[in-house]
């Protein structure tokens, strides 16, 4: 019986690879000496459990970076490569 629930567990989790944002590091890469850079975002997922990195242009950044603050509260799909934002005003 055990077996069995374990089996369904897993078989969950396998199926939805979503993970909570805990934290998030924003880097800037130099490429070339005075060329534009490479910006990146390092996703903490579950306290550490998984990360991931997005490649993003400082656009995409900018934008992401004002979701997070905006939000409080974000997921990550590692499957679907989608970040997912909550608790946003719709005002």
């Amino acid at each position: 019986m055990a077996d069995e629930k374990d089996a369904r567990e897993q078989k969950l989790e396998r199926r939805y690879a979503v993970r909570q944002v805990t934290d998030i590091q924003a880097s800037w890469t130099e490429r070339d000496r005075g060329g534009p850079g490479k910006f990146t975002l390092q996703l903490i997922l579950d306290n550490g459990v998984e990360e991931y990195i997005l490649d993003t242009t400082a656009d995409d950044m900018e934008v992401i970076l004002r979701l997070f603050a905006a939000s409080g509260h974000a997921m990550f799909d590692l499957e679907r490569k989608v970040l997912m934002f909550s608790n946003l005003d719709a005002d």
